[in-house]
């Protein structure tokens, strides 16, 4: 029986090429990019992240629904519009990279309430998607004043996209469950917006699609009435 190079338990099955062996399916599942340097013409890599990022859209698509309701209560339609940005932001930019972790997203989002902080203290240059990320909301801003979270109510609406993040991610400091959750969701529910934020956009420039990915409202039930139509 061939061990697994990894766990030195299970019995290996795939042969790994960063490991020169042979790796059990859990391990080559749970440490892929994140323990082990995985090469990029590996036949395992595609596959297994779109068997995650199926796996874990059907855990985010519930719990994303309600952070989207706090939301809403917390401050309308400009406080969704704001994280509704985000994660569009967050698709375009990640969707197909192999190499991005969670930690990169909360330091982003981070790094967008600083600035937006009226307390705002300068700090070092900012990492590559803030800088992105700080970016397309300006863009947003400069574009539609009245449809997005301004210095006023953003800060509040930032930090609890940030904890909506990290809860989600969990505390694997090299996690991806909340960017392969979100990548999963959306091309699971809506593939007509993944296909148009998978197509290259200038930096500061993303266009969004005329329908945006938040959940849609639940339908009421028909009540027939006066006005109604239908034969009694």
């Amino acid at each position: 029986m061939s061990q697994c190079v990894y766990c030195r338990q299970r019995k290996g099955k795939r042969p790994c090429p960063a490991l020169g062996g042979l790796i059990c399916s859990l391990c080559c599942g749970e440490h892929r990019l994140v323990r082990v340097s995985c090469p990029s013409d590996c036949l395992y890599l595609d596959s297994g992240s779109d068997y995650q990022q199926k796996r874990l859209a059907d855990q985010f698509m519930p719990v994303r629904r309600e952070f989207y309701r706090q939301l809403g209560d917390l401050g309308g339609g400009k406080a969704v519009a704001l994280f509704n940005l985000i994660e569009v932001v967050t698709f375009s930019y990640f969707e197909g990279r192999r190499d991005g972790q969670d930690a990169e997203i909360i330091a982003a989002i981070q790094a967008l309430r600083r600035t937006l902080s009226p307390l705002h203290v300068p700090s070092g240059p900012m990492p590559v998607f803030a800088e992105h990320l700080k970016k397309e909301y300006e863009t947003m801003k400069k574009q539609n004043p009245e449809q997005i979270a301004d210095m006023s109510a953003a800060p509040d609406v930032l930090d609890r996209a940030i904890q909506f993040v990290s809860d989600f991610s969990g505390k694997d400091f090299q996690s991806r469950r909340f960017l392969n959750g979100l990548v999963g969701y959306v091309k699971a529910y809506h593939p007509h917006i993944a296909e148009h934020l998978q197509k290259k956009h200038e930096p500061g420039h993303i266009v969004l699609p005329g329908q945006s990915f938040m959940p849609p409202p639940a339908h009421e039930p028909h009540v027939h009435g006066p006005g109604c139509e239908h034969r009694h």
